[in-house]
């Protein structure tokens, strides 16, 4: 049996294009025949965002951009339909705008418990569709919670910053590959592809890396 192509990506939890880009990776693999390895990396898109930001993502996005609020209800229109059209109901309504280290320290805790890929999709909904808060600590809890972990080992590793230092090594490595910008999905470790591709432009990457490794 073939190895399986292994497949870094580098995200953040609220970040609308890797969610986008998650669906149509995920179409890729289930029409690839072969195994995929999926390891999930940290992005912090905004680092300096306040746990408790006072206010909505539109608004967030107008002072950090800079662009007029019409502008942005505009973008966030857009990026909503391409959501819909992967099966995702994004809610900007109801979304929190945080901080989201303590949803990565989360998603290293999950990966050390052998759960990762599931933690990173419950991140992703609660924030996107559910109005979920994925920056307070006590929310995270409930959230892995929710996913059969248990709650108190799960806010002491938060509270303690457990895994802050596994958060730190995955932006550093992001740094060291030029990634300024996610998704980011690294085949392989050689081949970089950046943003939320078309199904088939993962499917072909898929393949010609597995023809690549079944031919060394």
């Amino acid at each position: 049996m073939s190895e399986p192509v292994k497949v870094d990506i580098w995200s953040d939890v609220q970040c609308p294009w890797c969610y986008i880009g998650k669906r149509k990776f995920e179409a890729a693999v289930a029409g690839f025949d072969g195994e995929v390895e999926v390891e999930y990396h940290s992005f912090e898109l905004s680092p300096d965002t306040p746990v408790d930001y006072d206010g909505t993502p539109v608004q967030y996005l107008a002072e950090r951009k800079g662009l007029p609020t019409e502008q942005v209800e505009q973008m966030i229109g857009r990026v909503t339909q391409i959501a819909a059209a992967v099966g995702l109901d994004y809610d900007y309504d109801t979304m929190h705008q945080t901080n989201t280290v303590k949803a990565h320290e989360l998603l290293h805790y999950a990966k050390a418990h052998g759960r990762q890929a599931a933690m990173k999709e419950a991140l992703l909904k609660a924030y996107f569709i559910d109005g979920g808060h994925v920056g307070r600590l006590d929310d995270l809890a409930d959230l892995a919670a929710s996913l059969g972990f248990d709650r108190a080992d799960v806010l002491q590793a938060l509270e303690s910053g457990q895994y802050a230092d596994a958060v730190k090594a995955d932006v550093a490595q992001a740094r060291a590959y030029g990634i300024n910008g996610v998704p980011f999905y690294v085949f392989e470790g050689k081949y970089g592809v950046s943003g939320a591709q078309e199904t088939a432009t993962f499917a072909q990457v898929l393949q010609q890396v597995a023809d690549e490794k079944a031919a060394a």
